[in-house]
């Protein structure tokens, strides 16, 4: 017997009709100040751009792009909330590639490359999604080169990024690619102090973790009881870091 998938396919047909053809919402100076290869913009320069730009607003959980969508030739950033990229192996294994913030860029080739997403963009919590078209974003950049330098930057660090990710998952072990990566979202999005220690503002799921890291769900969860003594989790993700320097010599492999 088939499947009764048609009418929750033709609802996400017509509801993703509706989306692409509400009526469009120019951004804010404020939403344009949020981004930040903007840092610094002239006023005048964020009103130019304001006519080209797009705001969209999406639930968690939504997806903004499947891998494979042909892209406009816009310039995509997040200005509220927070998405996930992940990519998607022929075996169906699912790999989180990095979690963005608001101000922060994505969907590259869009702006620069072949105009194919890379990868799928999910919704992690609720967001506005700003799109600024690309030849509006040049005209702007003729006058303010700083911000192709910016771009350059982010792309760097990503690169940089995506090579220590690729290098671990190659030579390192899965518990120094934890610890690693507990590091990073603690150096990237700030700790918060307590008696304990210092708890992460960035919740990590153990899907979230073992996704990155390429491990699974299992093994994450008996990892992380493995170091007990170096961080403690709880529920809805809340990793506070007990020990900094063994945490340091679990990254760096000098424990076993």
């Amino acid at each position: 017997m088939q499947p009764n998938w048609k009418p929750s396919y033709r609802r996400y047909r017509i509801h993703q009709h509706l989306r692409h053809n509400a009526i469009a919402m120019q951004a804010t100076i404020e939403q344009l100040s949020q981004i930040i290869i903007f840092a610094g913009l002239e006023k005048q320069d964020r009103i130019n751009l304001q006519p080209h730009t797009n705001v969209q607003r999406y639930s968690k959980g939504e997806i903004i792009l499947h891998e494979g969508d042909r892209l406009q030739a816009k310039l995509y950033t997040v200005v509220t909330g927070s998405i996930q990229v992940t990519k998607t192996a022929n075996t169906g294994k699912e790999t989180i590639l990095r979690t963005l913030f608001a101000g922060e860029m994505f969907a590259a080739p869009g702006l620069l490359g072949n105009g194919i997403s890379p990868a799928t963009v999910t919704v992690e919590s609720d967001c506005e999604i700003v799109t600024v078209e690309r030849n509006a974003l040049l005209n702007v950049i003729q006058q303010n080169p700083e911000i192709a330098l910016r771009i350059l930057m982010v792309f760097n660090a990503r690169i940089q990024q995506m090579h220590e990710i690729v290098h671990g998952l190659v030579s390192e072990r899965a518990i120094v690619r934890l610890a690693r990566l507990i590091q990073y979202f603690a150096a990237e999005y700030g700790t918060e102090s307590s008696s304990e220690g210092e708890s992460l503002k960035f919740k990590l799921s153990y899907y979230q973790m073992a996704r990155t890291i390429g491990i699974t769900y299992e093994e994450c969860v008996r990892l992380i009881k493995s170091i007990k003594p170096t961080l403690a989790y709880s529920r809805g993700g809340k990793i506070t870091i007990l020990d900094a320097n063994k945490l340091e010599d679990i990254a760096s492999g000098n424990i076993e």
